[in-house]
C-alpha cells in the first residue's frame, strides 16, 4: 500500500513538473529572437535531424512554376535558408536586419515541410497551411501594433442571406466610440478575402483592426464601420464554425467565382444598413479585396455603381474565369464601366511587381487608360502576399470619405 502511495505521489511530481516546464518555457530555446543589430536568429529543436531549412517571406524571393488550369505562371514565393546544427540545436541568423513588416515562416526537417516553430506559440492559418508569425514594428508596420489608442469593437454577426438559402456570418468592425455615440452614423468599408479565405483572414492575417485603430486614432482615416464578408457562398461561415465542422479548410468551394456571391452581395449592405448606424449612401461606401476579393469587389461594384464611391483593387484575379462564364454579373463590361466610371469613383489598383496576376491587372489598366478613366496605382515589390495586401489596405484606408 505505501509503495503504491509512493509511485502515485512520484507520477503526479513528474505530471507537475511536466506542467511547470510547459508553463516556464520547458527548454528554454527562444525563437525567433530579435537581436540588438536588428538581424533574426531562428531556432529548431530536432537533435537527430539531417538537414533543417527555414522558409519564410523575409527572405529573398525564388521563383516557382506553377500550372493555374491549361496555363503555367511563374510565381514569386518564399525563400529559403538552411540552418546549422550546434548540440541538437538548428540555428539561422538573418544576414542584415529585418526590415519591419510582419512575416510568416515555417521549418523543412528532413523532406518534412510545413513544420511551424516549436517555441513560437504565434499561428497564422491560411486556408488549411498554418505558419509561425515574427512582427518587427516600425514605419508602416506600426500601424500592425496593439497601441495606447481608443480601440474599436469586433463582432462575429449572422445575417439571412435569401440567395444563400441559410444564415451567414460577417466580422463586423466599429470604431471606439460607436457604442457611446449613440446619434453619430458612419460610413462603411465592406473588405473581402481572397481565394480560400473567409471573414476571419482580414483580421488575424491581415492586421487590419490593428491598423484601424491606429489610423484612425492618429486622425489618418475617418472613424468607419468595417464590414469583412465571407466570399464563399456556398458555406455560413468560416471552417469548423460552420455545419461541415471538421473539414480541411479548401481553395476548390463550389460557386466563388461565377457571379453568386457578387449577387447577394445588395443582401449585406441591406442588412448592414439595416442594423448599424450607417450613412446609407454612396458617397460614403467603399469595397476592396485582394485576389478573389479583388475580382468580386470589381464587379459587385461594376454591377451597383450608386452603391460604392471608392473601389480598391489589391492584386486583384481580373478576368478570371469570368470571360467565359454566362452570369449576367460579367456580361457588358464596357457599358457598365462607362457608367461607373461616369460618377467619378476613387478608383485605386495596387499590385506586387512580381505577382503571377501581373499582366492581367496591366492588360486591365492599359483598358482604363485606353478609355481614359482615371485610377491611382499602386505598385510594390514582391508577390502574391499579405505583406503586401496589409500596405495597401493601410493606403485605401485613409483615402477614404
Amino acid at each position: 500500500m505505501k509503495k503504491t502511495i509512493l509511485i502515485a505521489a512520484a507520477m503526479l511530481f513528474g505530471l507537475s513538473a511536466s506542467a511547470q516546464q510547459a508553463l516556464w518555457g520547458g527548454q528554454g530555446v527562444v525563437s525567433p529572437e530579435i537581436n540588438a543589430d536588428g538581424t533574426v536568429t531562428f531556432r529548431y529543436v530536432a537533435p537527430k535531424a539531417v538537414k533543417v531549412q527555414v522558409t519564410g517571406d523575409f527572405l529573398p524571393t525564388q521563383k516557382v512554376t506553377m500550372k493555374m488550369g491549361d496555363r503555367e505562371m511563374t510565381q514569386e514565393m518564399p525563400g529559403v535558408a538552411d540552418l546549422k546544427e550546434n548540440k541538437g540545436v538548428w540555428e539561422y541568423t538573418t544576414p542584415s536586419p529585418v526590415a519591419p513588416e510582419m512575416y510568416t515562416y515555417t521549418f523543412t526537417v528532413d523532406g518534412k515541410s510545413g513544420l511551424i516553430d516549436q517555441n513560437n506559440m504565434w499561428v497564422n492559418r491560411d486556408v488549411s497551411t498554418l505558419a509561425s508569425v515574427l512582427l518587427i514594428g516600425g514605419g508602416h508596420a506600426e500601424d500592425y501594433l496593439i497601441k495606447d489608442v481608443p480601440h474599436g469593437t469586433v463582432s462575429k454577426v449572422w445575417y439571412d442571406s435569401p440567395s444563400a438559402g441559410f444564415d451567414r456570418r460577417l466580422t463586423v468592425y466599429t470604431p471606439a466610440g460607436y457604442e457611446k455615440n449613440i446619434k453619430t452614423k458612419y460610413p462603411v468599408l465592406y473588405v473581402l478575402h481572397g481565394i480560400g479565405g473567409d471573414e476571419d483572414a482580414w483580421v488575424t492575417q491581415g492586421r487590419a483592426t490593428q491598423i484601424l485603430d491606429n489610423l484612425i486614432a492618429e486622425g489618418k482615416a475617418k472613424p468607419m464601420i468595417v464590414v469583412f464578408t465571407n466570399g464563399n457562398i456556398s458555406e455560413e461561415a468560416a471552417p469548423l464554425e460552420n455545419s461541415t465542422g471538421y473539414v480541411n479548410p479548401t481553395m476548390g468551394l463550389p460557386k466563388t467565382m461565377e457571379g453568386s456571391f457578387e449577387t447577394s452581395f445588395p443582401e449585406v449592405v441591406k442588412f448592414i444598413d439595416s442594423n448599424y448606424r450607417t450613412i446609407a449612401k454612396r458617397d460614403s461606401r467603399a469595397i476592396c479585396g485582394l485576389s478573389m476579393g479583388g475580382f468580386h469587389s470589381l464587379y459587385i461594384s461594376l454591377n451597383n455603381p450608386d452603391m460604392f464611391k471608392y473601389v480598391g483593387l489589391f492584386s486583384a484575379a481580373i478576368g478570371t474565369g469570368s470571360e467565359k462564364n454566362p452570369s449576367p454579373i460579367y456580361q457588358d463590361m464596357d457599358a457598365k464601366l462607362a457608367k461607373q466610371f461616369a460618377k467619378s469613383p476613387y478608383y485605386f489598383i495596387a499590385i506586387g511587381d512580381s505577382d503571377f496576376l501581373y499582366a492581367a491587372n496591366t492588360e486591365y489598366r492599359k483598358k482604363l487608360d485606353a478609355a481614359g478613366y482615371k485610377y491611382e496605382y499602386m505598385e510594390t515589390d514582391g508577390g502574391h502576399i499579405w505583406r503586401n495586401w496589409r500596405k495597401y489596405l493601410d493606403y485605401f484606408a485613409q483615402k477614404l470619405f
